[in-house]
């Protein structure tokens, strides 16, 4: 008979205390080896190499430590190097981390008990990395080099929605949490670099706060901003400090002149905002319980009338803006339009990728290949050969995707982003909003198949958007 109230009752609530406390990462145990390695990729040169070393291990411990493990090596390697020494083994490191990572989902998981399951998205998510594997052994220039970006996505991806979708609906949340509030550590940590050349290193105008570079911090203040605004419209009574947040991720923004990033935020929230009641299959009222809210409304009319009274101000500070500060020009001449600073910065890369459309609709050219695969410069491992660097610049993720995989391809990838895009409605505003945000981000800097460098924390968040609004449909089911 149980005893509800005896020592054996004790034993079993701090077993399960314990046991929480060891799942989501909460206590001691989960913020000294973080803490720990982040001083051994703050210390030097060689400790930095190591902190990727004690990531893979903490990775190793749950799949909540795991999903944190990734967040932290997104940090690491886009940290400024005016902050921290360069990793000179950190494209390795990072490896290290995602196989570690992969690893613990895998054993964490229910694959080797007597009842295995793998989720159909994680299926589907498997299948279409396994289609690029073998497209790339088909059709790509270098073979090596799409295979490994190709398992490197593919790992990062289901082992995100793994072991996002593993969690309870509380860890999950508690786990949303954490890295929402680290986002908001990198700003409250970047903002006092304003003042200071440390904030402008890259190239002396565009601000990149702690991390290496604007194009960096612009985009995540980006996800932070469309991640805060979007809740100031999906909850009943938001808080005000969610709107402190939202101005100053958006001034960090501005500060960084990365464009993309601001058109994002823009039409992300913007979007889910008219378009998340259908596509969720919500009412209005519950999708967006904030357009209730009268101090939602005092600050919507407050930052009106700022607008209207201060529009010569706001105009020019969008010129410069648009301009980057003057020094996007075209043939000599001032750029000013959007669509003109958006030719000027993209209409490159466009040209190149529409050419390679038109030769290759159904082949395409091969995963994670540059349109001019002579141009590329392949940085590989001195002791097995392994490609583990072979950045690309292309602009427009829908253009790259159907240059890369072909047309049949593209059609796997839309279909699997609408599945993504469905679930993440589910979940909420901010979810939606979220995950709009990084697909629209990919309107200017194609990273949504790239693991590494500054593509993981959108497939961090894309993760946790998806399972967020699974947890949710099941719970309302």
């Amino acid at each position: 008979m149980p005893d509800y109230g005896g020592r054996n009752s004790g034993l079993a609530l701090r077993s399960g205390a314990f046991q929480h406390l060891r799942e989501t990462g909460m206590g001691f145990w989960a913020y000294a080896p973080v803490a720990a390695a982040l001083v051994l990729r703050l210390a030097s040169g060689p400790t930095a190499n190591l902190s990727y070393l004690a990531l893979a291990a903490y990775a190793l411990l749950s799949r909540a430590h795991a999903i944190r493990a990734l967040a932290l090596s997104w940090l690491f390697t886009m940290i400024s190097p005016g902050i921290a020494p360069e990793a000179s083994a950190g494209a390795v490191g990072r490896y290290a981390v995602l196989f570690a990572a992969a690893a613990s989902a895998i054993v964490h998981s229910s694959l080797f008990s007597s009842e295995p399951r793998l989720r159909p998205f994680t299926l589907a998510t498997l299948l279409l990395g396994l289609f690029i594997m073998c497209h790339s052994l088909l059709f790509s220039p270098i073979p090596d080099v799409s295979v490994l970006k190709a398992v490197s996505w593919t790992l990062a991806m289901t082992t995100l929605l793994s072991a996002w979708c593993s969690l309870s609906e509380q860890q999950m949340q508690e786990m949303s949490q954490q890295l929402f509030w680290g986002l908001v550590l990198v700003l409250l940590a970047s903002l006092p670099l304003a003042a200071s050349s440390l904030g402008y290193m890259r190239n002396g105008m565009g601000f990149q706060g702690i991390l290496n570079q604007p194009q960096a911090f612009g985009p995540t203040m980006a996800l932070l901003c469309a991640w805060t605004t979007s809740r100031l419209f999906g909850e009943a009574r938001p808080s005000w400090w969610l709107l402190g947040v939202a101005g100053a991720s958006l001034t960090g923004i501005s500060l960084s002149e990365a464009r993309t990033a601001g058109f994002a935020i823009m039409l992300g929230v913007g979007c889910a905002v008219l378009l998340g009641p259908g596509v969720a299959g919500k009412p209005i009222r519950l999708m967006l319980p904030g357009m209730s809210s009268a101090r939602v409304w005092a600050v919507f009319g407050a930052v009106l009338v700022a607008c209207v009274v201060m529009a010569p101000t706001i105009d020019s500070a969008f010129q410069r803006y648009i301009s980057k500060s003057g020094r996007a020009r075209l043939g000599g001449d001032q750029v000013e339009g959007v669509m003109e600073a958006y030719d000027r910065s993209r209409g490159r890369l466009i040209d190149a990728m529409l050419e390679n459309i038109a030769q290759h609709p159904l082949t395409g050219i091969g995963f994670g290949i540059a349109s001019e695969p002579a141009t590329m410069v392949v940085s590989r491992d001195p002791v097995l050969g392994l490609p583990v660097g072979a950045s690309i610049e292309k602009g427009v993720a829908p253009l790259a995707v159907l240059e890369e995989i072909g047309t049949i391809g593209g059609l796997l990838v839309v279909a699997w982003i609408m599945r993504l895009l469905r679930s993440s409605a589910r979940s909420g505003l901010a979810a939606f909003a979220v995950c709009l945000t990084v697909l629209l981000l990919n309107m200017g800097e194609s990273t949504l198949f790239s693991a590494g460098g500054m593509g993981l924390l959108p497939l961090i968040l894309l993760g946790w958007a998806y399972a967020d609004g699974i947890a949710k449909s099941t719970r309302r089911g």
